[in-house]
């Protein structure tokens, strides 16, 4: 039994102990010499996971009494995390080298961040979902607070080390309630325990508020979106790339795992939990990203926005919902690894710059990387015929097809809005006032992620490369 269940988390299991090997080799080592090495190691290994895992068998598997659950949806995001990951780790090296920053111990950190992310997506038991919550949280208090001779950098990891803790444990109080009401922790019992009703009984549904509460935090969702903006700014630049992609995927992978393998029965109660959080998450992104001037916090709130977005898709309740959704955070990381690929390199004599007033006529200095940037800003705006128009238009249609009329005029109505920051960003680099030009070096890896993204809006109009065709078989081996 015990090799079975092994087979089934091998990915997971090789990620935690190459994990604690670096680690040891480290500091054995003579810690930060060997630093680079891992820089290039990490993602190495991430990369090799995620073709493993997307090259495995399409059967459906459990371990440990259905603790742990691997099925097409659990696969495709954990490539999307892996994949992500590994490519804002290749990106970090350089910026992090730049800045006296480059110590052995950031890789070894994300590795096991994603591998509580990859415990999260397979979660088929609250015990097992709060065990991945946890080790992922853990290791971004740290890394958030990575610059230790920084007061903004420190402050950022404080607000998000006691924010998560409260989150925690108000998620822990719902799995409480949720245990006492359902007497089991597995998803499958809890499950069990709601069908046959029209509505869940109080004590399952408080409990079930609670939980999506202490995981809405995870998401940046309004209102639980506090410690989002300061985060962003204050962490050093890569850490804000990486919590802009991989651990949104692996949050609302857990929420969607939740909420259809453990409450699939009782879609009217919690979807109107959801759709609350959708609409504050959208208006609040689009109104409060209008005034922003750093654009780490400008991000912060598109962040918040599209998680609204992502949402949208939840809140359907079916499986053309979370295929909009699973593609939807798709593009999302995508955009977000080529904006971030720029923001690493925003530097004027040498010292890193982040007001958007620095991008003013930047068109001039370097015109295919302002051309790069303007298909992203595009994108995330959600002008067509770019992928992130359809990435919207998918999330809208299946929340019109179940019935949201309003919450999808909402969603339209704040894109509307949103746009007008995006917009401001390109008409700065192409119209703005002349000024002291940023410092024009960029690392082939950088190039590459903004180039391979901004391609990717465009080109994935005429065909999605097989992501919504997999989007599809996951959404619907979840909901089976």
């Amino acid at each position: 039994m015990i090799g079975t269940d092994l087979t089934v988390i091998l990915p997971e299991l090789v990620l935690a102990l190459y994990a604690m090997a670096a680690l040891l080799w480290g500091a054995f080592r003579g810690k930060d010499a060997e630093a680079p090495l891992l820089f290039w190691l990490t993602p190495l290994v991430m990369a090799g996971l995620g073709l493993w895992i997307a090259l495995e068998p399409q059967a459906t598997a459990s371990a440990f009494h259905g603790g742990f659950v691997s099925d097409t949806f659990a696969r495709f995001s954990k490539v999307v995390v892996l994949f992500s990951a590994a490519v804002v780790l290749l990106m970090s090296a350089d910026y992090l080298k730049r800045n006296k920053l480059l110590q052995f111990e950031f890789p070894i950190l994300i590795a096991l961040s994603v591998t509580g992310m990859m415990m999260m997506i397979s979660a088929g038991d609250l015990m097992s979902l709060y065990m991945g919550l946890e080790l992922q949280s853990l290791a971004l208090y740290v890394i958030a607070a990575f610059r230790r001779d920084s007061a903004r950098s420190t402050e950022a990891g404080l607000k998000y080390f006691v924010l998560g803790a409260l989150s925690s444990g108000i998620l822990l109080y719902g799995a409480s309630l949720i245990y006492g009401y359902a007497g089991t922790t597995s998803f499958a019992g809890i499950l069990a325990a709601a069908k046959g009703e029209a509505h869940l009984s109080l004590g399952l549904l408080i409990g079930l508020v609670f939980m999506i509460v202490g995981m809405a935090f995870k998401v940046s969702s309004v209102p639980f979106h506090m410690w989002t903006p300061d985060v962003y700014e204050g962490s050093p630049t890569p850490v804000t790339a990486f919590f802009a992609t991989a651990p949104k995927v692996a949050a609302m992978a857990m929420i969607a795992r939740l909420l259809f393998d453990a409450f699939g029965t009782a879609t009217g109660d919690w979807t109107q939990i959801i759709a609350l959080l959708s609409f504050l998450s959208m208006v609040l992104g689009a109104f409060a990203g209008i005034g922003q001037k750093d654009i780490k916090r400008l991000m912060a709130y598109s962040s918040i926005g599209h998680m609204g977005y992502a949402f949208l898709g939840l809140t359907a309740g079916t499986a053309a919902g979370v295929q909009a959704t699973l593609i939807y955070m798709v593009v999302y990381v995508t955009m977000n690894v080529g904006v971030f690929a720029f923001i690493l390199n925003m530097e004027r004599d040498g010292q890193p710059v982040t007001e958007i007033s620095a991008l003013n006529m930047y068109s001039e200095v370097e015109p295919l990387r302002a051309a790069a940037l303007m298909v992203l800003m595009f994108s995330l705006a959600g002008v067509p015929p770019l992928v992130g128009f359809f990435a919207k238009l998918f999330v809208i249609q299946a929340a019109l097809n179940a019935g949201w009329v309003w919450l999808s005029v909402a969603a339209m109505l704040a894109s509307v809005v949103a746009a007008y920051y995006y917009l401001r960003i390109i008409y700065l680099m192409y119209f703005g006032e002349k000024q002291a030009p940023l410092d024009g070096s960029m690392p082939a890896i950088h190039w590459a992620a903004l180039m391979v993204a901004a391609f990717f809006m465009l080109a994935g109009v005429v065909s999605m490369f097989g992501v919504d065709t997999w989007a599809g078989a996951a959404a619907a081996s979840l909901l089976n």
